[in-house]
C-alpha cells in the first residue's frame, strides 16, 4: 500500500511539474471604498482575470451584501447568461447589471442609494473550470453631501469645461477676424489698379480747348493794373465787330 501511494504521489507530482495538471484561481479586482450621495446612483465596479477561456454560457457572478451593523447577509444579484435581480428585500428593483463577461467585467449599479445600503458588498465570479479564488469586496458609504475632494473635483471639471468653451469661442472669433482682414486686403489690391486707370471719357488738353471757351477768364490790364473781366469771345465775332466801327467813322465824315 505504501508503495502504491508513493507511486501515485510521484505521478501527480510529475504531472504538476510538467504543466499537464494545472489549477489556478480566478483573480477579482474591485474599486475598494466607494462614497455616494444619498439619492444618487452608485456604480460598484468588479473585474476579473481568469486563465480559462471565457464562455458566456458558463460564467457565474454572485453579488451579496453585509450591513455595517450586525445582520444577515443577503443576495443582491445573480448572473448566469443573464442578470437575475432579487425579487424582494431592500434591493428590489434597485440593482442593475452593468457588466460584460466577455470584457471581464461584472459590475453593477445601485439606483438611488439609501443609508441602509451602507455596508460591504462582495463580488464572486466563477468561470469553469476556473472556479477557485478570493471574492472581491467593496465598502459603500452613503453620505448627505459630497466630500470636499468630490466637490473640488466637480468644481475643476466645471471650470475646465467653461475654460475650454471660452477658448473655443476666442479661437472662432479670431479666425473670423483674420478671414475678414484677408478679404479686405484682397479687395484693396484689386481696387488699386482700378484707380490708376485713366478715365476713358477724358481727352488730351490740346483737344479740350472748347471746354475752356465756356469759362470766364480774368485778365490783368498792364497799363493801369486794374483787373477787368474779359468775357470769352469767339474770333469770328471780333472780326464782325471791326467793320462796324469803320462804318461809324464814315458816317461821321459824311455828316461833316
Amino acid at each position: 500500500m505504501r508503495v502504491k501511494g508513493l507511486c501515485f504521489f510521484t505521478v501527480l507530482s510529475a504531472l504538476a511539474a510538467s504543466g499537464m495538471l494545472q489549477v489556478s484561481g480566478i483573480h477579482i479586482h474591485t474599486s475598494g471604498d466607494v462614497e455616494a450621495v444619498n439619492g444618487t446612483d452608485a456604480r460598484l465596479k468588479c473585474t476579473f482575470e481568469t486563465s480559462a477561456p471565457v464562455n458566456p454560457d458558463n460564467v457565474i457572478v454572485s453579488w451579496t451584501f453585509r450591513p455595517l451593523l450586525k445582520g444577515r447577509e443577503e443576495s443582491v444579484l445573480y448572473y448566469h447568461k443573464k442578470a437575475y435581480p432579487v425579487p424582494d428585500g431592500i434591493f428590489k428593483k434597485k440593482v442593475v447589471w452593468a457588466g460584460d463577461v466577455l470584457s471581464y467585467d461584472a459590475s453593477i449599479i445601485i439606483r438611488e442609494v439609501k443609508f441602509i445600503y451602507n455596508g460591504t458588498y462582495t463580488c464572486q465570479v466563477k468561470n469553469p473550470p476556473d472556479v477557485h479564488g478570493k471574492v472581491g469586496e467593496i465598502r459603500l458609504r452613503v453620505v448627505y453631501t459630497a466630500s470636499f475632494n468630490g466637490l473640488v473635483f466637480l468644481a475643476l471639471c466645471i471650470g475646465g469645461g467653461i475654460t475650454a468653451m471660452v477658448l473655443l469661442l476666442l479661437l472662432i472669433v479670431s479666425c473670423r477676424r483674420c478671414k475678414k482682414n484677408r478679404q479686405r486686403q484682397l479687395e484693396g489690391c484689386e481696387e488699386a489698379p482700378r484707380k490708376e486707370r485713366k478715365d476713358p471719357t477724358a481727352c488730351h488738353p490740346s483737344r479740350a480747348v472748347h471746354l475752356y471757351l465756356s469759362m470766364t477768364s480774368i485778365e490783368i490790364d498792364s497799363s493801369d493794373g486794374m483787373i477787368s473781366d474779359a468775357s470769352t469771345k469767339d474770333p469770328s465775332s471780333s472780326e464782325d465787330e471791326g467793320p462796324s466801327s469803320d462804318d461809324d467813322d464814315d458816317d461821321d465824315d459824311d455828316s461833316d
